[in-house]
């Protein structure tokens, strides 16, 4: 449990510079550069986020079950984690109304995972590693919608046809990931 606890330190601590402490980390920038902190940021990402694999592997070995989850759950899960991929496509999909409507879909597809995997793993390493995500997500979320009023960003409207695209690739990856990758990457099967 030490290594997941280290690693999602490291890793969430990374990205909630800019939660915590915004002007350190513009003045960094500044000072150092935008490469060189990105290089920074990307080797302590890596670094935190091996140790999240190894550390939850780890704990998995020994389970400590804190609840059993309701029964019914799966398919609850399954369109929660649908509405997840859909957001991370969003992410990266210019002009998409997803993006328009929420600003952040990443950070809210990762709430989303969080609490989808939180609703049907009851034991202690799930907890830990999917309850940390999930406060991360909600502070990160306020953080930058925060930022965006303090800053009077707007957002361009969405169009159809990224809205489209972001909505097919988000099923497919969504589909190809359930039926496959969970079980090859993760080790549990949660489709097909």
């Amino acid at each position: 449990m030490l290594y997941l606890i280290l690693g999602l330190v490291l890793f969430l601590g990374v990205h909630s510079v800019r939660i915590v402490a915004d002007d350190w980390r513009t003045r960094t920038i500044a000072r150092i550069g935008a490469g060189p902190w990105k290089g920074l940021y990307s080797l302590l990402s890596l670094l935190g986020f091996l140790l999240i694999v190894w550390g939850f592997g780890q704990a998995r070995m020994a389970p400590l079950q804190l609840w059993s989850p309701l029964a019914g759950m799966r398919l609850l899960v399954w369109l929660l984690t649908l509405v997840a991929f859909v957001l991370l496509v969003a992410a990266y999909v210019p002009g998409n109304h997803f993006k328009a409507w929420v600003h952040h879909p990443m950070v809210l597809a990762v709430q989303v995972w969080a609490l989808a995997h939180l609703l049907v793993n009851g034991n202690l390493a799930h907890v830990v590693l999917f309850g940390a995500f999930l406060i991360w997500g909600v502070a990160d979320f306020s953080s930058a919608r925060q930022r965006d009023r303090t800053g009077a960003v707007r957002y361009a409207p969405g169009r159809w046809v990224p809205t489209l695209v972001t909505l097919v690739v988000g099923v497919l990856a969504w589909a190809v990931f359930a039926m496959w990758l969970h079980g090859w990457w993760i080790g549990i099967r949660v489709m097909g």
